[in-house]
């Protein structure tokens, strides 16, 4: 048993012998390795502190006044700037995220309604990270994009996303459209369906109000 014990021993000093003996050896290499590791450390949150946390507040401070304008329904100047303030496509130019996902969205809208769809679509891709009525409403926006691009399978297919995304209370609305759309393809039994989740899961809304006339119109299609 001392025997036993005895050899633990020795194997145990042979151990840290030889570990002694790699930290002497290469003593300056880990030295160099252990700085290397604090410095990348200290680069990246000295970068994240005060380069790109600044970069952050100056694009926020940005877009305050390009959301002014889109407010005032001044589209144009909210997306390309007034020649002193940034609209949103410079700031995205410049700052991309860094302003928050809210640019990609706001200059979408505003590109939507200056009839630049496809440049919208771009934009309202990219806006992915928001609130369940925004990111509703995006999605929302770029079926209206594929509508005026006659592309109406692939809008129908982002007014259904719309519809489904969460439980937006504005379902309803794009279900409609959903609906619309149907009706411009000639399938007027798609259409129809669309028309019945509106009066079956949405009876309050203001579009069930007048969803008998919706469904009046696509029966005598049939």
């Amino acid at each position: 048993m001392a025997k036993q014990a005895h050899d633990t021993g020795e194997a145990v000093g042979q151990v840290l012998s030889s570990a002694e003996h790699f930290f002497i050896k290469y003593k300056n290499v880990l030295i160099y390795i252990v700085v290397g590791i604090l410095a990348v450390v200290l680069i990246y949150f000295g970068y994240t502190k005060f380069y790109y946390e600044a970069q952050q507040e100056e694009a926020r401070s940005q877009m305050f006044v390009a959301e002014q304008y889109f407010r005032m329904d001044s589209l144009a100047l909210a997306l390309n700037g007034d020649g002193n303030n940034l609209g949103f496509l410079q700031i995205i130019d410049d700052y991309g995220s860094k302003a928050g996902k809210m640019v990609y969205f706001y200059a979408g809208v505003c590109q939507l309604r200056l009839g630049q769809y496809e440049q919208a679509i771009d934009n309202l891709k990219k806006y992915k990270v928001g609130d369940e009525i925004t990111t509703a409403r995006a999605l929302a926006c770029i079926g209206d994009a594929y509508v005026n691009l006659n592309n109406y399978p692939e809008a129908v297919n982002y007014f259904l996303k719309a519809a489904d995304y969460r439980d937006n209370t504005y379902a309803a609305g794009y279900l409609l459209k959903a609906g619309l759309t149907y009706k411009a393809m000639d399938k007027p039994e798609e259409a129809l369906k669309m028309y019945q989740r509106i009066k079956n899961d949405c009876p309050q809304t203001v579009e069930a109000r007048d969803i008998d006339k919706y469904i009046g119109e696509v029966a005598a299609m049939e």
